[in-house]
């Protein structure tokens, strides 16, 4: 069995839609010199030479119907489609061929390359991974094969299986800058924030001044909560390139959160001026100047936010906020109903509803509102002491004698 998977996946890894060459090794038959010299074959596999993609797919079909058994045909019209970027075609034609014969050399390859560009990662895999099982240890081959494997899983966003594959692969590729990106970034969203600073350490060594690297270790350092850390590692980001899509906004949002607004405020308009419907620096610099009494400057910049995109809560919170403090006070309430629609785990959404709704009369709805509030704030609470009693967790009484009498 394995030597037929292994068959299938040696192939011209580079090149993975050449045509393969699917003759047999074996002694050669009365059937193959017939093969060999038929005339449809032979004009087919001339005109894919010569890139004359249709008539060499009219010679293979003449083939085929000559030759119903062989896999060839199948495997030549996949290469065809695959060359023309047709890639969910070439995918049965690819697999016809390979039930017909699984040792054709590079077809098992060449279906997971086709339903990779497909975009079908996920039947991508399988295939991947038989080729890898028969690929030599620390061949050419098992290298690529790696990288598919890795990007297969970070496509389907996998992450905390990619890191394995693309960690690998990175060791055996020592100046592949965009692997270690992806690897920090698979770190990154699985949580191994150690894994995304070391992978941080060896970008560096590669590019001093990667905006993108910077970005990605200052957002581990902020999951860390290290707001120091995080917040130098966007400002080295937006030194390196103050281009780079985000590394403004990113800034933006942590001096955002450490309530530095007049800061945060310039560095969303800066975002704005690289991309001018960045709708998250619209909605974050609002907010900024709402909290800077800036209202008849956030209130434009809300309402064109909720029309480019309405899914956001914190906008239409704020644009409630700016309505109630204007008396408006049904728009108001429209907006801060929509808030709580999205993100109905807001404290501060509930108090400002329970506001408005006292300031309407209503009692009730009000009192229910701010129940919520103090119910979720009470929620925050516990977790939190939850949190801090658990961070040093008391050892056991028996755990504590060995440590006592142990020599200094």
């Amino acid at each position: 069995m394995r030597s037929g998977i292994q068959g299938a996946c040696v192939g011209r890894f580079r090149q993975p839609m050449a045509i393969l060459a699917l003759t047999a090794a074996a002694a050669v038959t009365p059937a193959q010199v017939n093969k060999t010299h038929d005339p449809n074959r032979t004009a087919a596999l001339a005109l894919q030479q010569e890139g004359k993609n249709p008539e060499a797919e009219e010679e293979w079909r003449a083939y085929l119907k000559a030759h119903p058994s062989d896999p060839e045909p199948y495997a030549q019209l996949a290469v065809l489609e695959a060359r023309q970027e047709h890639y969910k075609e070439a995918v049965p034609l690819y697999r016809k061929a390979l039930v017909m014969n699984p040792n054709v050399p590079g077809l098992r390859l060449n279906l997971g390359l086709a339903l990779f560009k497909s975009g079908n990662l996920k039947g991508a895999l399988p295939e991947f991974t038989k080729c890898l099982k028969a690929a030599p240890a620390g061949s050419p081959d098992a290298q690529r094969l790696t990288i598919l494997i890795g990007m297969s899983h970070y496509g389907l966003a996998e992450y905390a299986e990619a890191v394995p594959f693309l960690k690998q692969a990175s060791a055996s590729d020592a100046q592949n800058l965009p692997l270690r990106l992806a690897l920090a970034h698979s770190c990154l969203w699985s949580k191994q924030y150690q894994c995304v600073m070391d992978v941080y350490h060896e970008i560096l060594t590669l590019n001093s001044e990667s905006a993108e690297a910077d970005m990605i270790a200052g957002e581990a350092l902020d999951e860390m909560k290290d707001n120091e850390g995080s917040t130098n590692m966007f400002r080295a980001a937006v030194k390196a390139n103050p281009k780079e899509p985000n590394v403004h906004f990113g800034l933006g949002y942590l001096l955002w959160t450490q309530k530095i607004y007049p800061e945060a405020a310039t560095e969303f308009q800066a975002e704005l001026a690289n991309d001018p419907n960045h709708v998250q620096s619209m909605a974050y610099l609002a907010d900024a100047y709402i909290q800077l009494n800036r209202p008849e400057d956030a209130k434009p910049l809300l309402e064109k936010t909720v029309k480019l995109d309405p899914s956001q809560s914190l906008p239409h919170l704020d644009l409630g906020i700016l309505l109630s403090d204007a008396g408006e006070n049904q728009r108001a309430l429209h907006e801060l109903l929509l808030a709580e629609k999205l993100k109905s785990d807001d404290v501060n959404v509930h108090w400002r509803l329970g506001r408005l709704y006292r300031s309407m009369g209503r009692k009730v709805e009000s009192k229910a509102e701010f129940d919520k509030a103090s119910t979720l704030n009470k929620a925050a609470d516990e977790a939190l002491n939850k949190k801090i009693s658990g961070a040093h967790p008391r050892p056991p009484a028996e755990a504590l004698v060995p440590a006592l009498s142990a020599p200094k």
